[in-house]
């Protein structure tokens, strides 16, 4: 996500890749409920389910909102089968 500085020196916000419930792929950042933490893209990958609204992501977090909600945001959409199939349903 352009905007968003990752300080690879600190374990605050890191890159990390995510299984994303996102009924809607439109939003760039994700409230903590909503995002589910892999070990790896490959476990994200497995994870996903499409029909359930669950997408492999790579996501850029925890951060802090302004309301003082713990988000996520979205760093790419990691299946490129998945995006490819939400393509095509528009």
């Amino acid at each position: 996500m352009k905007g968003i500085t990752v300080d690879g020196e600190s374990s605050v916000v890191q890159h990390k890749f995510a299984v994303v419930y996102a009924p809607k792929r439109s939003r760039g950042r994700f409230s903590e409920n909503c995002v589910f933490i892999m070990d790896s893209e490959l476990d994200a990958i497995e994870e996903a389910d499409v029909e359930k609204h669950l997408f492999a992501a790579k996501v850029i977090g925890p951060s802090k909102s302004s309301e003082g909600q713990r988000i996520y945001y979205l760093d790419d959409w990691i299946d490129t089968r998945i995006n490819d199939q939400s393509i095509s349903d528009k």
